[in-house]
């Protein structure tokens, strides 16, 4: 149940930056945050996280609701949720458990294996092991494990020469590990889910890459954005089913986006496989959710504003 909040009572930290490798994303999001909770009214107020000094600068002003406009580790992976909750101030998006599953890659399929919903044949193997030898049939995809944005991912093609040397110099991105699955063809589509409601379905096209990486996401006329998805009703139904059934087998909360690459090469209801879910999806001049949002009816200002009536602790 939503808590009706009146903006002009209500103070609300917007959590942007931070120091993951996402931060000039979160900052941007925040700003476009900040500027719509403005314009609906709230007291709102951008706070650029600091490591040292975060729990200082909440428990000095005393917000009345968080918002959570951080991405990447220690934004994403349920580490501010932990921050807050454990401040009882009531926050954004999904909880503590559902945050750090969603942001694990393989604990995320997993869960959604276990509700039947189709993955990419995939496993985690050593960074030395993946840097020497093709640990999977080409074509396959090389991803950090806990990293969103698309931080890090290699495609090694069929004209590869050998495996990705380059990842023992990126240690600092995957760790000691890395995720390497199948690469699925075709085309990138995206859902979104707010509360319990599967909203439309977007197609990204992009001219620069072969997927929507970092740059397609945020670079100004990276990718072009087809709002509803020029795809027949049984393929976008299936996005939508899939989105909200992934949101909910992970406890989710508040508004997440489920990504998915649909293989259409060999018929028109072909293979539809999710690659994510993002629990903090951006909110930049160039994303997706306020569009989706936008073509379900909700204008910025009415997205934000429902986010921090929804806004509690206990996620």
């Amino acid at each position: 149940m939503l808590n009706r909040r009146t903006p002009d009572e209500t103070t609300v930290a917007v959590l942007m930056g931070g120091w993951s490798a996402e931060r000039q994303v979160s900052i941007s999001s925040g700003e476009a945050c900040w500027g719509a909770l403005r314009r609906a009214g709230f007291n709102a107020i951008m706070v650029d996280v600091k490591r040292e000094t975060i729990a200082h600068v909440l428990a000095d002003m005393k917000p009345d609701v968080a918002f959570n406009a951080l991405h990447g580790k220690w934004g994403e992976d349920g580490c501010a949720a932990a921050l807050l909750e454990t401040m009882g101030i009531a926050y954004t998006h999904s909880g503590v458990l559902a945050s750090a599953v969603a942001m694990h890659k393989e604990m995320s399929k997993t869960m959604f294996r276990s509700v039947g919903l189709p993955v990419a044949e995939g496993k985690l193997v050593s960074i030395e092991q993946a840097a020497s030898a093709h640990p999977m049939a080409l074509p396959y995809v090389i991803k950090p494990v806990a990293e969103g944005s698309s931080v890090g991912v290699h495609i090694v093609d069929r004209k590869s020469n050998g495996p990705v040397s380059i990842l023992l110099e990126q240690r600092h991105i995957f760790g000691d590990e890395v995720m390497v699955e199948r690469f699925v063809p075709g085309r990138e589509l995206t859902c979104a889910v707010m509360g319990d409601v599967a909203l439309g379905v977007t197609e990204i096209v992009s001219d620069h890459t072969e997927f929507y990486d970092y740059e397609a996401k945020y670079s100004e006329g990276g990718s072009v954005h087809l709002v509803p998805a020029p795809v027949n009703k049984d393929v976008y139904r299936r996005c939508q089913t899939y989105a909200l059934k992934a949101h909910e087998v992970l406890g989710c909360r508040g508004i997440t986006r489920t990504d998915f690459r649909y293989d259409d090469t060999m018929s028109e209801n072909g293979e539809l496989i999710i690659l994510e879910i993002n629990t903090q999806p951006g909110m930049t001049g160039t994303s997706l959710v306020p569009e989706l949002a936008k073509h379900s009816g909700h204008s910025f200002e009415d997205m934000v504003t429902w986010m921090v009536n929804d806004a509690s602790v206990n996620r």
